[in-house]
């Protein structure tokens, strides 16, 4: 019963579904599987218990209405199955839980939607209205319209975001597998499965693979950075394998199932600090001397331009940056005070000599402790764009 100490009472789950476990072997819709997964959402709603499904499938699902074969390369095609196959695995999802009188609601995502602060808690209010009526909110990427500068890149990490946002008290991620091995269980009969991740160390990652199946983007690497994103927010995430009977009910009732990874416990991120980490895209780079990153990192201090060695990109007041040491190793993220040009104006200057060039209406922290997110040792670390 290990895992029920990170819980009082699950109220709300986030339960992400991959497209190999709505699928078969050819990658079309697979109508009984998706039951399965239907029967069991509907067990723990009935329960009371809020459910947000991400979902995958629908690029699966237009091949089959497309009469592809295979998924395409051309980048017009794909997104031409999303856009018919979308439907399709909605149609299939309304049906079912229309049938145990659950209804749904669909919201189609991109990357994009999270990066603006006003849209990202438009976001969270219709997901939390729609929990309000009774309805199952039913997520998807907008793989029609998405490119890949506004992908999230798998529904992994569209999941983690999703449980973020809502203030999930769990992240439930059902695939093919049985969760993290600590080994290949393809090609070790010995490799035997991790029930309990307390922390997510290199050791950790380097046990992820780095694919997922034929339909499907993610694999167990990608679960992985979801399991960060959900740590340092603290959520608890399982890894667990989608063919498991009563799977869900299992999880919910804090039974060993799948992969469990502990979220970090020192205390709740504020929701601006998980925006700024997760939802905004970074615009350029700072780079502080050892002095203030011992202040930041330790002494819950601002940034401040007497600590900057040097800036990169270009940028403007209001957008976010990295924060690096000396050697360009990620600290974490901030909401910069000043454009890229105003602090090359005034890195090394102490507060004294700013007021003297600029006037004393002037500010002095270049990024707020209160706009600035520290990750410390929870693991994650910003993908680049």
């Amino acid at each position: 019963m290990e895992r029920k100490k990170y819980f009082k009472k699950i109220k709300k789950a986030v339960i992400k579904i991959g497209t190999s476990s709505l699928s078969d072997i050819n990658g079309s819709l697979d109508s009984a599987k998706i039951k399965r997964f239907t029967d069991q959402v509907s067990k723990i709603v009935i329960k009371d218990i809020d459910a947000i499904i991400v979902t995958s499938g629908a690029i699966a699902a237009g091949l089959g209405v497309l009469g592809l074969d295979k998924k395409p390369s051309d980048i017009s095609k794909l997104q031409a199955a999303a856009s018919v196959g979308q439907v399709e695995l909605m149609r299939v999802y309304r049906d079912l839980f229309y049938a145990v009188n659950i209804n749904v609601g669909q919201i189609l995502l991109t990357r994009e939607d999270m990066v603006r602060r006003l849209q990202y808690l438009n976001i969270k209010n219709t997901i939390d209205r729609l929990l309000d009526f009774h309805i199952v909110p039913i997520i998807n990427e907008n793989d029609s319209v998405a490119v890949e500068e506004i992908k999230f890149g798998d529904n992994d990490r569209l999941a983690a975001m999703v449980a973020v946002l809502t203030e999930a008290d769990i992240l439930i991620i059902l695939s093919d597998i049985d969760g993290l091995y600590d080994g290949n269980p393809q090609i070790s009969s010995d490799a035997k499965l991790i029930t309990f991740v307390d922390k997510i160390t290199p050791e950790i990652e380097k046990l992820a693979g780095s694919s997922g199946s034929k339909y499907s983007l993610g694999g167990m690497a990608s679960k992985i950075k979801a399991a960060q994103i959900c740590s340092f927010s603290g959520i608890p995430m399982v890894v667990a394998n989608s063919t498991g009977s009563g799977i869900l009910e299992d999880i919910i009732g804090f039974k060993t199932a799948g992969t469990f990874f502990a979220p970090q416990i020192s205390g709740k991120v504020k929701s601006l600090k998980k925006w700024i980490a997760f939802g905004v895209k970074t615009k350029g780079s700072i780079y502080l001397d050892s002095g203030a990153v011992e202040a930041v990192k330790n002494k819950g201090r601002s940034i401040l331009p007497v600590g900057i060695l040097k800036v990169e990109g270009r940028f403007e007041k209001g957008e976010s940056l990295r924060v690096c040491d000396p050697e360009g190793n990620i600290l974490g993220k901030g909401i910069s005070n000043f454009s890229n040009e105003e602090i090359t104006g005034i890195i090394g200057k102490n507060g004294r000599q700013i007021k003297d060039l600029f006037g004393k209406g002037l500010c002095t922290e270049v990024i707020h402790r209160d706009n600035l997110v520290v990750f410390k040792e929870n693991g994650f670390e910003e993908e680049r764009e």
